[in-house]
Order: structure tokens, then sequence, then C-alpha cells
């Protein structure tokens, strides 16, 4: 795989379930918005756009200051984002124990745990974590729909989208809420609704590349490759965007659970038009 795709791109093409996961959480705390506070080394670009090696480069930056002050909560954060960003996630879950620890009370501390808990797999764990960072007089949508992309990873689908909701009401047309929940329709198969999510979520004029991808994803998922290659090339490197293309062509070339997605729902839609009968 070229080098020039990032892991976040590399990750969304890997699985929806992944893809959803990340992309919820990152609204947390992201490394991008907290990477410029105090002495912590700044990052020349953002974290999605890094190649393997910018980003491995990064992280041992942000090791070496983590390991001068291992108590500050910002540098614990960013060095736990960039871990995982390069698939180190038990070190990144180590990495933010240790920074809750010395810092109980840190809301963005706690958020960052419970997103480290559930890149590890600790599901939980990471809601009750992201439930203690919560606070019931000024609720943080970020949260909220961090919640729902752990719930939809641990198979309640239901409980996520109510979530997904939730969060809307709060900020209403947010781009990321509804690629999640968009998103979550994915992995239940139902792939005609989470692209018309994924579509809402693309026209929104603060929506990033990645929820482009998202879609880009679920428009290949239905056959239609030439328009989701369009929608992958957008706001990328002609590098990038070979990169993701080629590897989104070879995933869905594949008889995977991708195609067994996309089986799904055409009988889905099957069963709709004889009902309509």
């Amino acid at each position: 795989m070229p080098a020039s795709l990032t892991t976040f791109t590399n990750r969304i093409l890997q699985g929806a379930a992944a893809s959803l996961l990340v992309l919820a959480l990152a609204g947390c705390s992201t490394t991008k918005d907290r990477m410029t506070t105090g002495s912590v080394p700044k990052l020349t670009k953002p974290v999605e756009e890094m190649d393997a090696s910018e980003l491995r480069s990064a992280t041992d930056r942000l090791g070496q200051a983590y390991e001068k002050n291992p108590r500050d909560p910002v540098t614990g954060v960013n060095y736990a984002n960039l871990l995982r960003m390069n698939g180190r996630d038990t070190q990144a879950l180590a990495v933010m124990q240790q920074v809750a620890i010395a810092n109980p009370g840190d809301r963005n501390v706690l958020a960052a745990y419970g997103k480290a808990q559930a890149a590890a797999g600790q599901f939980q764990q990471a809601l009750d974590t992201i439930g203690r960072a919560q606070t019931p007089d000024r609720p943080d949508w970020k949260l909220i729909s961090a919640q729902g992309a752990i719930l939809d990873q641990m198979g309640r689908a239901s409980d996520a989208r109510q979530r997904y909701r939730d969060a809307l009401d709060i900020q209403p047309n947010e781009p990321s809420i509804l690629s999640n929940l968009g998103m979550s329709y994915v992995l239940t198969g139902d792939l005609r609704t989470a692209e018309t999510y994924l579509r809402s979520a693309a026209s929104q004029p603060t929506a990033d590349s990645r929820v482009r991808q998202n879609l880009a994803l679920v428009v290949g998922l239905q056959g239609r490759f030439p328009e989701a290659e369009q929608i992958a090339r957008r706001e990328l490197s002609p590098q990038q965007a070979d990169a993701n293309v080629a590897y989104l062509r070879g995933m869905l070339s594949q008889p995977n659970s991708w195609q067994k997605l996309a089986a799904k729902d055409k009988t889905s839609g099957a069963a709709d038009n004889s009902n309509t009968n």
C-alpha cells in the first residue's frame, strides 16, 4: 500500500465500524485542535493529511515531550492521539491511563481516555469514562456522538442512533454527527439510508474530507464506482487520491463483508418494492 495513504483513510477503508468510531471520537479532543497549546511541539499539517512517515516523526517528537512531563494533560492527549493514528492503541491507552490518574477532574482528559479505551476495544469502560466527562447542565454534543459510535461498535444500533439524534438536537446539521448516523446504517446494511445522511453531511459548509471519504465508500458499495472515485478525489493531493481510489477499488472487488452488505441492501430494497406493489 502506498505510504501516502494516511492512517486515518486506511482505517476508513478497512471497515465501516472502524471508520465510524474514529470519526466520532476524533471530535472529542482532536490533535489538530489542541496541538498549538503551550510548549507542545506543533504539527506542520493536519494529522489527516500526513503520510505514514510524517505520522511517525510527529509521534516521536510528542513522545519525547511526554517523557519530559508525563503529567501534562495536553501533551498526553496529543501523544495518545498520534499513537492511535499509528495503530498503537495499547500504548495510547497506557498513556491516557497515566494522564487520567494525574488529572482526574479534567474533562478533556476523561474524553481522550474514553477514546483510547474504545480504540482498544474496551467499549463499556469507554462509555463509563465518557459519561464521567459529561456535565448535565452543559452537555457536550461531541461526547454524546462519541457514545453513539461506541454503542454502534457494541451492536446497539437503536441506542446509538438515538444518541446521534440527541447530539443533533444540540448541534443541528453538524456534519460529523450526520456522518456517524449514516455510517451506523452502513453497519446494518441499509446503504440507501446511509447515503442520504452522508450526502447531507457532505453538503454542510464545515464538512471535511473524512466525511466525503465515508460518502465515497457508501456510493462505491452500491456499485457506482465512477461517482465514488470522483467524490474520493476531492480536496486530496493526486497521490493521496490515487492511493485511496486504488485501495477502495481493490477492496470492493473482493468477495468480503462489503459485498455482503451490498447484497443485504439489495435484498431489503426488493422487499420494500414488493410491499408497495
